[in-house]
């Protein structure tokens, strides 16, 4: 990929999945995108959500003690990407607890890091819907957030069955549609960061004056 026009060298993604369980098959295809990521040709930095323990979100505990490290963390290699992926669970229809506590972390660091940030999102999921239900209800906090999360998701169903023992996908198929939509996210990503055309302003809130938060923006 080209050298862009804000820092040398190539894209920079962050991948991680977002269940806790060492053995969790959204962990399996976060490190199937990371792959296909990397073999693109940007950089990778993959992560595990067990790297970023925090307590539930108390505005007692902030107060008092300000943000944990493990939500430090989790916005320090934010800061560092260009884009992220994640690969999140479904639980009972919706995002999984642990991955909304540590966006609301998260999103009280000012400025808060999800801002401007491109975002593409995958489930895998032992049931027949593919965990498609739980990356509707994430797009709604990290789309609040100003986070531009691609259009496609993509949902891996019976997932228990579903890789090989090297890690790609046994339906050659899902293979290369999860390939072409990474392909098409990582593009898009690059257009917008290299090739920057026009200067938008963006506000989280109505009312939201913080000059700081003007930024460039890529129209197509």
């Amino acid at each position: 990929m080209p050298t862009d026009r804000g820092h040398p060298g190539p894209l920079r993604v962050l991948v991680f999945g977002a269940a806790l369980r060492a053995e969790s098959i959204n962990g399996r295809l976060a490190s199937l995108v990371a792959r296909l990521i990397a073999d693109s040709g940007a950089t990778v930095d993959l992560a595990a959500m067990r790297e970023f323990g925090m307590p539930l979100y108390d505005g007692d505990v902030e107060a008092s003690a300000g943000l944990p490290a493990g939500a430090l963390a989790l916005r320090d290699r934010l800061e560092r990407c260009d884009a992220f992926v994640i690969s999140s669970p479904e639980y009972n229809g919706s995002v999984p607890g642990v991955l909304k506590n540590a966006i609301d972390w998260v999103s009280r660091v000012q400025p808060q890091p999800f801002k401007t940030k491109h975002a593409m999102l995958v489930s895998a999921s032992p049931s027949l819907v593919g965990g498609n239900r739980g990356l509707w209800a994430l797009r709604v906090p990290l789309e609040h957030l100003g986070t531009r999360v691609y259009p496609d998701m993509f949902s891996l169903a019976t997932a228990y069955e579903a890789f090989t023992e090297d890690g790609q996908l046994a339906d050659s198929g899902l293979q290369q549609r999860l390939t072409e939509t990474v392909l098409a996210f990582l593009s898009l990503v690059e257009a917008d960061t290299r090739y920057v055309c026009l200067q938008r302003r963006w506000y989280e809130f109505l009312g939201d004056q913080t000059e700081a938060l003007i930024t460039h923006r890529a129209e197509d």
